[in-house]
């Protein structure tokens, strides 16, 4: 065991310097593959861990992510990464976990912990016949005090200037002190590159060193996939139990309260339907067939996209707050269900809706981020709305939904970050130049990646005189448009001629290759 411990520690330190060799004063970019394929093998190495199917296919998709991080080095590709990262440990560490959000928040609480899990290991190493376990209890007693000084430091600084005038020439006092001694034994070190080895240290040792409170754990598998009837005592009372009784009263307390739920619950489902059905009458007459904009058409679809998508989460809600518990083995609930199917129905109408209002937003104004955001959402939309189906259909449990939709989603994700969507934008709008009234200040403050097809494609970058959306409102002379492309290009020029090895990635290589910059 102690073995174990001591090689486990070895690595949480040679990681911490691995971290500082890749990181200091680097781009993220092939640096964070070299850094993950540490922590997975370390990972895998480990014999505390249970190497699962489950463990693997997230180390594979924590795998993909870093690598589309090389290729694509987008802000979506490092968001992907980092949330990948986190679920590969969260489930690594707590295998009979079965949601990504939970996962999710395992990780999280194992890297806050970090510090006590780091003490319980380092308590277990000996010197010979030299126990270190009450050096480390030493430890344990005074950093809680510690945190809570700082804390409170930080709120009186925040309250006194005077206050924080001392406080910060003692601090720096502190540090010229202890940077006076670094170069003293060490010249080539500065205090703040042993600053970044502790955050590598301690970041690495929250990725590595498994928390060792399973309570998170074990509350997830109390939850259930399948709804059953649960016949409740008079004296017990669920917390939907007491907010439907603020609302009803005594109701609740009548032996009809089923019956009176399903009353209320058809009246509902009856009178929204009809609600949604006249907006879906008026879409589908004046929207899906021989629309012509007019007016303030960027203005009116963009606000009618927005009360859409709010109105399709609340429908989702409701369904799941009627069919939650007991109405589900009523033996009248089929009328309810069968105005629930026509609800969701309704509903995925009106996301098609929302899809037509994008694709005119798009055909009119090009395509931007926030409009590839709406036909993501729109997608993940029609995905809850089936499995909220399956949910209503098969009798399932709000855990289901969260399991079911979290997988979906974190596989949408990466399927997502294949796509280089700055690219594939500009492609798009300067290829419909003619027919789109594009937004020249949105494409030439994209990512550096783009740079070559502006430069190619410098005479269709030009303001539009018809153009009202919501980037470019001020009309500024295109001479303007080419200074602001050449100074990027010059600034990119300069920055990757400085760049090591450890910040190489395809987009950058393919962006200096086309302006012949060389290292």
């Amino acid at each position: 065991m102690k073995n174990k411990s001591n090689l486990l520690l070895l690595s949480v330190l040679l990681g911490g310097l691995l971290f500082t060799f890749l990181f200091w004063k680097e781009r993220l970019a092939i640096n964070l593959l070299i850094y993950s394929i540490y922590l997975l093998a370390i990972t895998f190495i480990n014999p505390d861990v249970v190497k699962s199917t489950k463990l693997k296919i997230y180390g594979l998709a924590h795998l993909l992510a870093a690598v589309l991080v090389v290729i694509n080095n987008s802000d979506l590709s490092l968001a992907t990464y980092y949330i990948s990262l986190l679920l590969f440990i969260g489930f690594g560490h707590q295998q009979q976990i079965r949601t990504i959000f939970t996962a999710f928040l395992a990780a999280i609480l194992q890297m806050v912990t970090v510090p006590f899990n780091a003490i319980k290991q380092l308590s277990q190493i000996s010197i010979g016949n030299v126990s270190l376990k009450p050096f480390f209890r030493l430890i344990k007693y005074l950093f809680i005090p510690i945190i809570i000084v700082t804390l409170f430091s930080c709120l009186y600084a925040a309250a006194s200037s005077v206050f924080a005038h001392y406080a910060e020439t003692i601090l720096t006092n502190i540090g010229n002190f202890l940077d006076n001694v670094l170069h003293f034994f060490f010249k080539d070190l500065s205090f703040e590159r042993i600053m970044h080895f502790c955050f590598g240290l301690v970041l690495t040792g929250g990725l590595l060193l498994a928390f060792f409170d399973k309570s998170l754990e074990k509350a997830e598998l109390k939850g259930k996939e399948q709804l059953v009837r649960i016949r409740r005592s008079i004296g017990q009372k669920t917390i939907w139990y007491n907010i439907a009784e603020t609302f009803t009263g005594n109701l609740l307390t009548r032996k009809m309260a089923l019956k009176t739920e399903y009353i209320v619950g058809i009246i509902s489902f009856a009178a929204l339907n009809l609600l949604l059905l006249m907006l879906n009458a008026i879409d589908i007459t004046t929207l899906w067939f021989g629309y012509e904009p007019s007016g303030n058409f960027s203005g009116e679809l963009h606000q009618g996209t927005n009360s859409l998508i709010f109105s399709i989460i609340m429908a989702m809600a409701v369904i799941l707050y009627y069919f939650r518990g007991n109405l589900n083995f009523y033996h009248k609930s089929k009328t309810l269900r069968a105005l629930a199917y026509a609800w969701m129905i309704q509903n995925f109408i009106l996301i098609i809706s929302v899809l037509i209002r994008d694709g005119y937003y798009i055909e009119f104004h090009g395509l931007t981020h926030k409009r590839i955001g709406v036909l993501v959402f729109a997608t993940l939309c029609i995905i809850g709305l089936a499995t909220v189906y399956v949910k209503v259909a098969k009798q399932k449990t709000i855990f289901y939904l969260f399991k079911v939709n979290g997988n979906i989603w974190f596989a949408l994700l990466l399927t997502f970050t294949l796509i280089n969507w700055d690219v594939l934008i500009v492609k798009y709008n300067l290829n419909h130049v003619d027919a789109v009234s594009i937004d020249p200040y949105y494409l030439t403050s994209l990512s550096e990646k783009t740079l070559p097809i502006l430069d190619k494609n410098r005479s269709k970058i030009h303001p539009s005189t018809n153009n009202d959306s919501e980037i470019a409102k001020v009309y500024r002379p295109e001479e303007d448009l080419m200074r602001k492309l050449d100074q990027r290009i010059g600034y990119f020029k300069e920055r990757y001629e400085q760049e090591s090895w450890l910040s190489w990635n395809l987009q950058d290589w393919n962006t200096a290759k086309y302006f012949g910059v060389n290292k």
